[in-house]
């Protein structure tokens, strides 16, 4: 494979292989039984590819784009409250309650018992972004996957939605680049 990307290998037992990318990295979570990666990774070149051209635009994307650093995680908080009242009722959803706190790989998650948790570092993003956020949550409280429903329901009020997927990428990575690595110096 022409540009092999740099990659970490697990073994699990599962029963079929599953590629991710976690941080930009490709991660490979293999069944015990494969003992050849490289395999793998040819059948996934292509998705591979398309997953480098993404995060690479999103890296170039975030070169433009700045944090918002005087929101409190008071003011968060007072901000998501006020978006999921609004959405519910938007919806005609209910959801039983909020949690917050740092993730390590999503910005916010949706429960089978109907509660939000919110990552902390939303705090850091503009505040359109952290109504998308919100949003698509509560749409899960309507459709679980992401499915045609699903995004059906999310481009009645977010058309641009892609864009969205997007900026929140550029702004994972700046994130992750900035803020986590002040925290570790500190």
């Amino acid at each position: 494979m022409d540009d092999l990307p740099e990659y970490i290998v697990i073994y699990r037992n599962v029963k079929y292989p599953r590629l991710e990318y976690k941080k930009g990295v490709l991660t490979l979570i293999l069944p015990k039984t494969i003992n050849n990666p490289q395999q793998i990774l040819q059948k996934y070149q292509e998705w591979i590819k398309s997953k480098q051209n993404i995060i690479k635009k999103a890296l170039e994307e975030a070169e433009s784009k700045a944090l918002i650093r005087n929101r409190t995680e008071k003011e968060l908080r007072e901000l998501v409250n006020t978006l999921i009242k609004t959405y519910q009722e938007e919806l005609k959803t209910t959801i039983n309650g909020v949690l917050y706190r740092k993730m390590k790989t999503k910005w916010a998650s949706y429960s089978h018992k109907k509660n939000i948790t919110v990552n902390t570092l939303t705090k850091y993003l503009p505040q359109d972004l952290i109504e998308y956020i919100i949003y698509h949550e509560i749409v899960h409280s309507i459709e679980r996957r992401h499915n045609e429903k699903f995004w059906n329901i999310i481009t009645k009020k977010y058309p641009d939605y892609q864009n969205k997927e997007r900026d929140l990428l550029a702004y994972w990575f700046i994130i992750q680049k900035t803020i986590n690595t002040q925290k570790s110096e500190d």
